[in-house]
């Protein structure tokens, strides 16, 4: 199983010589705040943070089969996690209103101002999905929101609205109670990895939260 690695590393700059031969004095093209220098046994080492990098192995498979399932995944997550992030952001934004309002009509009428505002946006092209992007789209939803599309709908909605999303989706074979288990279920940790493969070549960007639950 692949491994996805956050390494935070102090490189220690070996080029002390040049430095005071060449220029007689450090100037430094780096931020200040994370380039300094130490002091080891009385010699004067430059230093330098960098970044997070993200390491991973590439895919292995065992023949053309596989790989040909792979990256047809993998295209069924690129194409369905921007659905995913634009809900989970929309959802924190109202989170974050809600949070603010403590009249519970005014708190109706946000929601239904968002519930629309979502349907508007998003009912045109999700019709367009196939059956497997909207599993895969489930999946995303629980993954930047930490809760099934049923619990959302029963909790800006209610328990009816819920379950008639349910048997409609059942029809077409989704479960829209399904969670995302990259831990423990083997395509979750698939797709887990197609997105921050995706994350660290820039062909997705990553959802961005502010609500203290998230």
């Amino acid at each position: 199983m692949e491994v996805a690695i956050q390494l935070r590393t102090y490189i220690f700059l070996t080029v002390l010589f040049l430095w005071t031969s060449l220029y007689g004095q450090y100037e430094s093209n780096y931020d200040t705040s994370k380039s300094q220098f130490s002091i080891i046994n009385g010699d004067t080492i430059p230093w330098l943070l960098l970044d997070d990098i993200l390491v991973l192995n590439n895919p292995i498979f065992s023949g053309s089969e596989a790989r040909r399932k792979y990256y047809a995944l993998r295209q069924r997550v690129l194409k369905v996690y921007p659905y995913a992030k634009g809900m989970g952001e929309r959802l924190d934004s109202l989170n974050l209103r809600l949070e603010k309002e403590p009249r519970y009509l005014k708190r109706k009428k946000i929601i239904r101002k968002y519930y629309k505002t979502l349907k508007d946006r998003f009912e045109p092209e999700l019709h367009k999905l196939t059956v497997s992007e909207g599993q895969i789209l489930c999946k995303l939803v629980y993954r930047e929101t930490e809760r099934t599309i049923f619990d959302i709908v029963k909790g800006y909605k209610n328990i009816l609205s819920a379950v008639l999303w349910r048997i409609t989706a059942s029809w077409w074979d989704i479960s829209i109670r399904k969670e995302y288990l990259p831990n423990s279920n083997k395509e979750d940790a698939l797709i887990e990895k197609i997105l921050l493969s995706a994350f660290a070549n820039n062909y997705l960007e990553p959802g961005t939260y502010y609500y203290n639950s998230k």
